[in-house]
C-alpha cells in the first residue's frame, strides 16, 4: 500500500487511500457520485463469461440435435415409404389374422409401426425446433427465449414418447440396422435435448 498523508497532513502514514467516486453526471460534484466497488465489477465479469460459455454449449447442442433429428426423420421416412409399398394385403373373402396389427410394418416387430410413426413426428418437430433455436442463439436475450424454449420442450416430449416405443421395440427384438440406428439416436436425443433446454435457461438466468 502506498503512503498517504495523515489527517493533519504533516506526516506520511500507512493509511488506506480514500474511496474513489464516479460522478453520475458531468455537472455533478464528486460528493454526489457513487463508490466504485471492485467486487461488483468482478461479479459482472464472471456472469458475462458464464453467459458466453452457456451460449457456446447451447449452440453446439443445437447443431448436434439438429443433425440427429434429421437422420431420425430420414430413416423414419424410408421405413414409412417401405411399409406403404410392401404393406399387408389380403384377398377378397379371406379373414384377417387373429393378432393382426392395424399399423403393420413388414420389418421389425409388433412395436415397429408405432415406433416409426412417432419417431418420424419427433424428428420433424425436433428439426423445426432446432431451426427456431438458431434465431435465439443469434440474439441470445430474454425476448427470443420463450419461443425457443417452448418449441424445444415440445420436441423433447415427443422424443421421450418415441424413446419409450424404442425401448418396447428393443425388448421384442427382431430389428434391422436402420431401426437400431433410430433407437440409438432417440435415446441420445432424450438426454441432449434436455441439456439444451437447461442451457438456454441457465445462460440467461443472470440477466433477469
Amino acid at each position: 500500500m502506498l503512503p498517504w498523508p495523515d489527517k493533519q497532513g504533516t506526516k506520511p502514514g500507512w493509511q488506506a487511500p480514500p474511496p474513489l467516486y464516479i460522478s453520475s453526471s458531468s455537472s455533478s460534484s464528486s460528493s454526489g457520485g457513487s463508490v466504485i466497488d471492485p467486487s461488483i465489477t468482478l461479479i459482472i465479469f464472471h456472469l458475462a463469461m458464464a453467459d458466453e460459455g452457456m451460449k457456446s454449449v447451447a449452440s453446439l447442442l443445437l447443431l448436434l440435435n439438429f443433425c440427429m433429428y434429421v437422420i431420425v426423420a430420414s430413416i423414419g421416412g424410408w421405413a414409412l415409404n417401405f411399409a406403404i409399398d410392401h404393406g399387408f394385403t389380403i384377398g377378397s373373402g379371406l379373414a384377417l389374422p387373429a393378432h393382426f396389427s392395424p399399423v403393420y410394418f413388414p420389418m421389425g416387430n409388433q412395436a415397429t409401426g408405432f415406433f416409426v410413426i412417432f419417431a418420424l413426428i419427433a424428428g420433424v418437430v425436433g428439426a423445426a425446433a432446432a431451426i427456431a433455436g438458431i434465431q435465439h442463439a443469434r440474439r441470445w436475450n430474454n425476448d427470443s427465449l420463450p419461443s425457443a424454449a417452448s418449441s424445444a420442450v415440445i420436441a423433447w416430449g415427443l422424443t421421450l414418447l418415441a424413446m419409450g416405443l424404442a425401448c418396447k421395440e428393443i425388448h421384442l427384438e427382431g430389428r434391422n440396422t436402420r431401426l437400431r440406428t433410430m433407437e440409438a439416436f432417440l435415446i441420445i436425443l432424450s438426454a441432449t435435448q434436455l441439456v439444451y433446454i437447461l442451457a438456454i435457461h441457465g445462460g440467461l438466468s443472470g440477466r433477469r
